[in-house]
């Protein structure tokens, strides 16, 4: 199973320091390890969505200007009110003057307004900025979904689903969530950078420059750091999407593990998937781990080195008392945009790295589009024809090989032969799930690729083998796509011979089927399949072993009512169990991709052919 269950690393604890005892800094994006394959191309692609909100984003940008220059404007003026508190104290002290605490708190309260704007713009460029990421992640989720519809089967032959859902769900919500963290800390961390060492270099050059030592190792261990650390990360996603495969294998078919007692194999699997996980889980933690006690351990070297030379250029007058106050906040400050600068090329890759996955999803290959000039499809049963009709899943391994059949309005076709004899191609290609190689189908004399493929399934109604039902009412999911009273639903369940049934049901037709509709039998479920083709209505039918699921004395029922649908209707029947097709007008018996014997029932009997060979094969010794 692929791994399509993509968590996020659990491990990138934020490190940092901010002060004695404090902590946080590189964020938890240091620790991942995805990387675009054509990273520039990828941005130009995601800038394509960011386009139409590039004014909103510059008002952002503005604003995170403001908050950054408001928010370092701080510990100076802090620094500025402990001198003027020193120098009270001491004009106090020696008798020449005293304390002037109204323009300390006149300074103060300068000091709030700036704290409460600096918020002010942070908190209006957070809404703005979410604003702006959710309805691009939105508009990125709605150009998937419609290119989901606009893929060709083929595409869906070579990709799991939960490979589709992986790009519409953890993809899209991480390029929404790195992508709104990193706009905005780009331009904040640079502005706070440049903002704070701006005003150090004005306070002392040379504290400024030891900090930026003592910082510049904690900045080259932290990139160290990461680049170990993902390598494991990478190992544990890829075990952690082990782990969910086999625990959704197992639960999924609960029943086959316990009917064949394959609980010790079971376990035995899991704790091998598991303890790969628990192996690169815990390399991945401890060296994520070790960023926030060295970045603690090198900031509280730079505090101790700040105080020695800021007290002996103090004594010397190089700085004031406040200065040094100053000083050691801003050094509190600039570690966070530091280290959001050293990975910021970390988040930049992690947003690619996942904006690529979408992009590349949505530049696949399409279905070839309808004509612009589409014929209108009969609204009724006509003559459907297969023309020397050729086709492959791999063109170099045909399974179709040369198909020819002329079906009159309202004949029921039966189409039987071995498996891997192309039966369920035929109806794929008749309702353009693929187009065919070569030759053509046509209905009433007109080849289907003239027709758009809504009008043409239209056409058609299809019970297939495998029953689908969603999450909804019983009576929602038999009118399906269709605008039907309850009358007409009841009718139609009647007519499918499940009426009785749901009125059995709690809540009967309002009952609601849950999510793997497991709270009705198989054979329910097909009834109910029955009742939607009924209600459509439609011209034609498709029946894929329509009746497999139900039990002898249901399927006879259900062949009396698809008798009475069938009637002025041209029907194919998909049919393994030939029991159900011995009233059928004609029967194309195919194997290796051809029709090698063509009647009714009776006619092939009397053969001795291969239709006669697959019937005795099972039913030997009965005569229907």
């Amino acid at each position: 199973m692929s791994d399509s269950r993509q968590g996020r690393p659990g491990g990138g604890r934020p490190g940092g320091f901010r002060g004695p005892g404090g902590g946080g800094g590189p964020g938890q994006f240091a620790a991942m390890g995805a990387k675009a394959k054509d990273f520039k191309g990828t941005m130009r692609q995601l800038a394509s969505y960011l386009r139409p909100y590039r004014f909103t984003i510059i008002v952002v940008w503005i604003l995170a200007i403001f908050s950054t220059a408001f928010s370092i404007a701080g510990p100076r003026i802090m620094g500025i009110v402990t001198d003027e508190l020193v120098a009270g104290i001491t004009r106090h002290v020696s008798g020449t003057g005293f304390i002037d605490f109204h323009k300390i708190a006149s300074i103060i309260f300068m000091l709030l307004g700036l704290y409460f704007a600096s918020a002010l713009c942070s908190w209006i460029q957070g809404y703005v900025m979410s604003g702006v990421s959710m309805k691009m992640t939105y508009t990125m989720r709605e150009h998937i979904s419609e290119k989901i519809h606009r893929l060709p089967f083929k595409y869906f032959d070579g990709v799991t689903h939960g490979e589709v859902l992986s790009r519409l769900t953890n993809d899209v919500d991480t390029v929404n969530q790195s992508l709104n963290m990193s706009l905005t800390q780009i331009i904040s961390s640079v502005c706070s950078v440049a903002g704070i060492l701006c005003i150090m270099f004005t306070m002392n050059w040379m504290l400024t420059v030891l900090a930026i030592i003592f910082f510049s190792f904690s900045i080259i261990f932290i990139r160290l750091i990461v680049k170990q650390s993902q390598k494991h990360f990478r190992a544990q996603q890829k075990s952690l999407g082990s782990v969910n495969g086999h625990i959704e294998e197992m639960f999924s078919s609960h029943i086959i593990v316990k009917a064949f007692s394959g609980e010790t194999d079971s376990i035995k699997t899991f704790d091998v998937y598991n303890k790969e996980l628990y192996r690169a889980a815990w390399k991945a933690n401890f060296l994520s781990g070790l960023i926030m006690p060295i970045t603690f351990l090198v900031g509280n070297l730079t505090y101790v080195a700040v105080c020695i030379f800021g007290g002996f250029f103090a004594v010397q007058g190089m700085i004031t008392v406040g200065g040094i106050q100053a000083f050691l906040q801003y050094i509190r400050s600039l570690n966070h945009p530091l280290t959001n600068i050293a990975n910021i090329s970390n988040i930049l890759q992690q947003t690619a790295a996942a904006a690529e996955r979408v992009f590349e999803f949505l530049g696949e290959a399409e279905e070839i589009p309808d004509p612009v000039n589409a014929k209108h499809a009969p609204s009724h049963s006509s003559i459907v024809t297969f023309d020397h009709v050729r086709f492959g899943y791999d063109p170099s391994k045909p399974i179709i090989k040369d198909f020819c059949a002329s079906i009159e309005k309202g004949q029921k076709i039966a189409i039987v032969g071995p498996t891997g004899a192309g039966k369920t191609t035929i109806v794929k290609l008749l309702m353009r799930f693929y187009d065919v190689d070569g030759g053509s189908i046509s209905i009433g004399g007109t080849d289907i690729r003239e027709f758009t493929r809504h009008d043409l399934r239209s056409l058609f109604g299809m019970v297939l083998q495998d029953t689908w039902l969603f999450s909804g009412t019983i009576s929602e999911n038999i009118r399906y796509c269709h605008a039907a009273g309850d009358a007409e639903v009841k009718e139609s369940a009647k007519a499918a011979q499940a009426d009785h049934f749901i009125r059995t049901l709690p809540g009967g037709y309002n009952m609601v089927l849950n999510e793997e509709s497991d709270n009705i039998s198989a054979g329910q479920k097909q009834l109910l399949t029955i009742a939607r083709v009924l209600l459509a209505n439609p011209g034609m039918l498709i029946l894929d072993e329509a009746t497999s699921s139900v039990d002898t004395r249901t399927e006879r029922f259900i062949q009396k009512a698809m008798d009475n649908l069938m009637k002025g209707r041209t029907s194919f029947i998909i049919a393994h169990r030939l029991s159900t097709i011995h009233n059928a007008d004609l029967i194309l018996v195919l194997k290796d991709g051809d029709i090698v014997e063509q009647g009714t029932h009776r006619q092939l009997l009397n053969r001795q052919g291969f239709y006669a060979e697959l019937y005795n094969s099972q039913f030997a010794g009965r005569e229907i």
